[in-house]
């Protein structure tokens, strides 16, 4: 099948974005489709997404006609070269014109979009969404939203590249770690941790606001200590090669399952990419619980959860404590993930729903 591809894949500094996005074309191409990459610098369009953002507004405005004349004429020059099938995006409203879509399909080619932020940014697909032929969502939880827009969803949950994430060779380092970016609950949770004698440690985005600020007070053995993480815990934004290697060299790797900065009730919580990439890589697993995981990997025997901030301690001191124990479960773990957890696997059962070879 020709595939006409179009997703950002610049450098970015939530790095997940940008690897996943790349695994996404490399997935294709690896089920043998003849895959033809959009050839437009999205950066910038992938920096102003959110039309309620004055100086957003007025880039969309600007930019987007012309996103779209340049897709229409290349994705008509690959067609008439040699037929395309599939127009595959990862796109926001921000992106293009619902009509540049509605002229795509016109040409018989079928259009699908992957979006995977719609628990809370559904409004942001909002408008292109009806004009797509299927929408890929991994929130199940919000394909009846998509049906009232008057898109046709598809349950396509996340998954992990076996080529990218794979064991390293590289000796155990830390205790517990967690690479992603610093926002909702997930610095409270970290620095309770460590107030309970953990040794975490994180990387990304935004951890360094946390960092403990110094005092050379020589009465600070008498002041209570201050609320942060020492410098020595937070690391930078890691490279590709850097965060797969991590999943090896810690004992135990976190995972959060909230989304967004809402910390209130009822949370937002979803499956992330991490609760496959994490396994997949050969690394022992503690997310946080969520019903929707547990379809795909088996808790005490994959992966671990957690439910609350005190089974968290717990279960980080028993793993940590009992090495065997931990590494069947990251054995296993890998193991379901590289059988059922691909995006081979994923893409395969979507293109049989929408009818394609």
């Amino acid at each position: 099948m020709r595939i006409f591809y179009a997703a950002d894949s610049s450098p970015n500094p939530d790095f997940a974005s940008q690897l996943w996005r790349a695994n996404l074309h490399d997935s294709l191409v690896s089920l043998g489709h003849d895959v033809v990459e959009f050839r437009y610098d999205l950066a910038a369009t992938f920096r102003h997404l959110d039309p309620a953002r004055p100086e957003a507004a007025a880039f969309i405005t600007d930019n987007r006609p012309r996103l779209g004349k340049a897709l229409l004429a290349q994705i008509r020059a690959a067609h008439a070269e040699k037929p395309v099938q599939l127009f595959f995006s990862y796109f926001y409203d921000a992106c293009v014109e619902p009509a540049v879509l509605d002229a795509i399909r016109a040409l018989g080619i079928v259009t699908v979009n992957w979006f995977c932020n719609a628990s809370y940014q559904l409004h942001l697909v909002s408008q292109i969404a009806p004009h797509y032929d299927w929408c890929l969502v991994p929130e199940r939880f919000r394909l009846e939203d998509y049906r009232a827009l008057g898109a046709h969803p598809i349950y396509c949950q996340e998954a992990a590249n076996p080529r990218v994430y794979q064991p390293s060779d590289v000796p155990l380092e830390f205790d517990v770690a967690f690479a992603g970016q610093c926002y909702a609950d997930r610095p409270d949770t970290v620095l309770w941790l460590r107030e309970q004698g953990l040794d975490v440690r994180v990387w990304g985005a935004r951890w360094e606001y946390h960092v403990a600020p110094p005092t050379r007070n020589p009465l600070r053995r008498w002041l209570p200590k201050s609320h942060g993480l020492p410098a020595d815990a937070v690391g930078g934004v890691l490279d590709d090669r850097s965060l797969v290697e991590l999943y090896s060299r810690a004992r135990v790797n976190l995972g959060f399952a909230t989304v967004g900065e809402n910390q209130a009730a009822p949370r937002l919580t979803q499956v992330r990419l991490r609760d496959f990439e994490v396994p997949m890589s050969g690394g022992f697993y503690l997310a946080e619980h969520s019903d929707e995981l547990t379809d795909f990997f088996i808790p005490g025997v994959e992966i671990e959860t957690w439910r609350s901030r005190k089974e968290l301690l717990e279960k980080c001191r028993h793993y940590l404590a009992h090495d065997e124990a931990r590494r069947a479960i990251a054995t296993a773990g890998r193991a379901r993930a590289l059988r059922e957890h691909t995006w081979e696997h994923r893409f395969t059962a979507a293109f049989q729903t929408m009818g394609l070879a």
